[in-house]
């Protein structure tokens, strides 16, 4: 992983949203990467402080937006009286508006004072003019059948469902109706006239998102509206669908209430150098990053299907040599087509094999990193009994010393433990993990709980993560010992991440 820009600058206060599961890995790489300190998480966000510049911050791996922290709040406080409520909105703006303007100029310093967000890009100007002509087309469409207010994509997991809420001052008022605590024109007159010189230029649009009891009382509607009429009634800022200055990133739950800037136009996970996306790409960077690659090693994907893992690896890890296989002639091809995309045709070779029967010499292999499809393409009930042979030729391909990566759906990790020998005893410390701890520390869903719904209690080595160590006891298939696992979402469904560590025979004796 890169080192952190030794640039020295202001630092900022930031967050990023990582899919469930990936807050461990984010977390570990603000501090490598950037150089991160302050940093924290709460589920799906890690917040973080640094000094990097841009070009730094965009090679974030395992994020997937990336914001200027606005406002970090506690939750809004519900009652029964609606009026309450939108005042304790409001004051998300009211209780000190000089932030909103100071975040607002440092993000503008951050790029270069160039206002347009929508215009954050190397693009040529005609280029993004026909983009933006198409943007409006597609937007008044959108009006005319939600009038008012838009609805869009917008958080970390892709089929989640998200509100993008735009204002528009027609008739806005009477959400308000209920509320007469506006405040007037007194103390902060000196702020208001520090506004005056953004009136004429400046706009805005709101993206929202309401989640735990907030969401069961009011949409993500009426809160960015009501949130949208406070700016612009308090700073004078200008509701704008089609062409904002910038955008507004809000998100209330039982936790917090967060406002952020987007810090750029795509996300994070959104990768220029895949053509066809396989395996989201912040997990197969995740998964590569735990697989300890190192310059000259000599590593394999038995089930390389598009080529993801690859890819996010090779791009990351340039000096190692890449196999990826597969027994599918159409997912070779496409992911033939996607590592020309890359420009990694001389890092990645391809190979047409089972994974049950790979043309490779014993013990010829550092790394194994692979997603099992089963429960995708295969069936579970049909094909599980091949999951002994798949581990057991992985086993034999790895050298010992050799760190084998795996993704296995849900339905899999149910199984796994037949073909796993739990708890081997040993006196023999592992020491697998990259601090030398004794034991193998297991990474488990992030809020797990027991069968009676209480939370479960378990000691934590990472801040926020929670893990469970084995101590003097390893789960092993053959030599294939268990180091660590992680419980993360690929949107629909709940996947796992193996680790394990090939051990001589000895160790297990």
């Amino acid at each position: 992983m890169a080192e952190a820009s030794g640039r020295a600058g202001p630092s900022l206060r930031y967050f990023c949203t990582a899919g469930r599961g990936l807050e461990p890995f984010l977390l570990r790489e603000v501090r490598a990467r950037l150089g991160a300190t302050q940093v924290e998480y709460v589920s799906g966000k890690v917040f973080f402080t640094t000094n990097s510049e841009l070009s730094k911050l965009k090679t974030l791996k395992s994020g997937e937006r990336l914001f200027l922290l606005l406002k970090k709040h506690a939750p809004i406080s519900l009652s029964s009286n609606k009026g309450k409520v939108f005042h304790e909105i409001q004051k998300l703006v009211i209780e000190d508006p000089r932030c909103w303007l100071d975040i607002v100029s440092k993000w503008k310093h951050l790029h270069g004072n160039k206002v347009k967000q929508g215009n954050i890009s190397k693009e040529n100007p005609k280029s993004l003019k026909r983009k933006s002509e198409e943007e409006i087309s597609i937007i008044t469409k959108k009006q005319k059948r939600e009038q008012i207010l838009e609805t869009v994509s917008d958080e970390c997991h892709m089929e989640e469902q998200k509100k993008t809420v735009v204002l528009e001052t027609n008739n806005d008022m009477d959400l308000l109706s209920e509320n007469k605590t506006f405040p007037e024109e007194t103390s902060e007159s000196r702020i208001e006239k520090s506004v005056e010189s953004n009136k004429d230029s400046f706009s805005f649009r709101v993206s929202c998102r309401c989640s735990g009891t907030i969401a069961k009382v009011f949409t993500s509607q009426e809160v960015g509206r009501v949130l949208g009429i406070t700016l612009i009634k308090q700073l004078g800022w200008k509701a704008d669908l089609r062409n904002p200055d910038l955008e507004l990133f809000v998100h209330l739950n039982d936790i917090y209430s967060v406002v952020g800037i987007p810090i750029f136009r795509l996300p994070l996970a959104t990768r220029e150098y895949i053509q066809t996306a396989g395996l989201r790409s912040t997990v197969a960077w995740a998964m590569a990053s735990l697989a300890e690659i190192s310059a000259g090693a000599f590593v394999l994907d038995p089930m390389c299907g598009l080529g993801t893992i690859l890819l996010e690896a090779a791009k990351e890890w340039p000096n190692v040599h890449y196999l990826g296989a597969d027994i599918n002639d159409s997912q070779l091809q496409g992911a033939h087509e996607n590592i020309k995309s890359a420009g990694l045709m001389d890092k990645i070779e391809l190979l047409k094999a089972s994974v049950i029967a790979l043309p490779l010499p014993s013990e010829s292999v550092d790394i194994v990193i692979s997603d099992i499809p089963f429960g995708k393409k295969f069936k579970i009930t049909k094909d599980i009994k091949l999951l002994p042979n798949i581990l057991r030729e992985m086993e034999r391909v790895l050298h010992v010393g050799g760190t084998v990566v795996l993704l296995v759906s849900q339905d899999l990790h149910k199984h796994i433990g037949g073909c796993i020998s739990n708890c081997v005893e040993s006196d023999t410390s592992l020491n697998a993990t990259s601090d030398n701890k004794n034991g193998a520390a297991v990474v488990k869903d992030l809020n797990p709980k027991e069968k009676n719904g209480s939370p479960r209690s378990i000691s934590s080595s990472i801040q926020g993560v929670e893990t469970e160590h084995f101590n003097n006891k390893i789960t092993c298939f053959g030599s294939l010992a268990v180091v660590e696992s992680y419980g993360v979402s690929l949107g629909k469904t709940d996947a796992f991440i193996y680790k394990y560590r090939k051990i001589p025979a000895a160790g297990m004796q």
